[in-house]
């Protein structure tokens, strides 16, 4: 069983500056999508066409996904329409997955996670492209008793009925992926930012509240819960209401990486200690080939995912370690070339991971699709 550990910071917390009533609705949020302005842009996937043509033309069966948690609903309903390659979506989650890869359970071409430090610490790939974001927010439905509390209670007092017990709250296994620990981080934080609240993080978990990922959100369908901790694309994508949180509770704004996130952590079953930072989703390609690099290409730069309530940035995709010529120039190919690295510089600089001028990786795989079936397994 993992442990949540919790930090300090000096100083009075902060007011919120946007108490009232009331959620966002999806609606509201996709007209807020349509009209976002600086810091937030969206790669379209309409580059890719002809890549993704070639994919799909070249024998390959079927592309499998294996997802977990909250990117899963994206590519079934966003990701595989937007391709030409049939694909098949599984869903685990993330600290799991991680578990799955370094025990040898599994050995996927493309792997996909919800929180970069799981590739800092278990699986410590030589690169990886961070290519969104999100954020925490308290999801309800509206027809239930106690999501009319939370809805009457608003943006500056939602925590009271969570604490006073009128509400059926759901969240995640904090030891199974990101999200549960993500949701204990929200309340921690919660805690320090209102002045009247309590340890929030202490009052209101109970273990009885845990579903998994996948099955968060459909809760609210099956009566079982009123509200959820979730990431904002749950709700977004399942058309509930939401209470947007602030930003130093919400793990969405890298400004307030230091002052704020990282006061708070979590050690996973395995050990390793997961610190709170800005909401990162980072993939890699683990046997790359041309199909990988296509469909890794439409899975990190494509306008699903903002459609789908996540959070784009104009340094997306961002990349972390050494990464192939041949991936940049599929990944590039979908964005105009704005890929950045983590230093800022969008050159295609050749490393020792590159690749020859006939576009293999120098690692050996090949780059062309064979006439059997290719198994991409993404996990997130």
């Amino acid at each position: 069983m993992g442990e949540q550990r919790s930090g300090t910071a000096g100083g009075s917390p902060a007011r919120n500056p946007r108490a009232g009533a009331g959620g966002v609705s999806r609606r509201r949020f996709l007209g807020r999508v349509g009209a976002a302005g600086a810091g937030v842009s969206v790669a379209g996937l309409g580059s890719l066409s002809g890549c993704l043509d070639g994919v799909a033309g070249s024998g390959s069966a079927t592309v499998a996904i294996l997802s977990a948690g909250s990117l899963q609903h994206a590519l079934e309903e966003g990701l595989k329409p937007a391709i030409d390659a049939p694909v098949r979506v599984e869903a685990h989650g993330s600290a799991t997955v991680a578990r799955m890869i370094d025990e040898g359970q599994r050995d996927p071409d493309i792997v996909t996670v919800a929180d970069t430090a799981l590739f800092e610490g278990v699986l410590s790939p030589p690169w990886y492209s961070v290519f969104t974001s999100n954020a925490v927010v308290l999801a309800y439905n509206p027809d239930t008793d106690g999501g009319e509390r939370i809805a009457a209670a608003g943006t500056g007092r939602w925590y009271e009925p969570l604490v006073d017990g009128g509400v059926d709250l759901g969240r995640t296994d904090p030891d199974q992926d990101p999200l549960g620990y993500r949701a204990l981080f929200t309340l921690e934080l919660a805690g320090r930012y209102y002045d009247d609240a309590p340890a929030l993080h202490r009052a209101v978990p109970e273990r009885g509240q845990v579903y998994p990922e996948t099955a968060l959100i459909s809760q609210f369908e099956t009566g079982s819960i009123d509200a959820a901790l979730a990431y904002r694309n749950m709700a977004v994508e399942r058309g509930y209401d939401y209470v947007e949180l602030p930003n130093e509770v919400d793990l969405s704004d890298p400004a307030h990486a230091a002052e704020w996130y990282a006061t708070v952590s979590y050690e996973l079953p395995s050990g390793q200690v997961v610190e709170g930072a800005p909401i990162g989703y980072a993939s890699t390609i683990r046997k790359s080939s041309e199909a990988a690099r296509s469909v890794f290409a439409a899975h990190t730069t494509g306008d699903y995912l903002a459609d789908a309530g996540f959070v784009l940035r104009d340094s997306y995709p961002r990349y972390v370690g050494e990464v192939p010529d041949a991936v940049r120039r599929a990944t590039d190919a979908a964005t105009g070339g704005n890929g950045s690295d983590e230093n800022g510089s969008g050159e295609n600089g050749s490393g020792e991971n590159g690749s020859d001028e006939n576009g293999s990786d120098n690692d050996g795989a090949a780059s062309s699709l064979s006439g059997t079936v290719s198994e991409l397994t993404l996990l997130v």
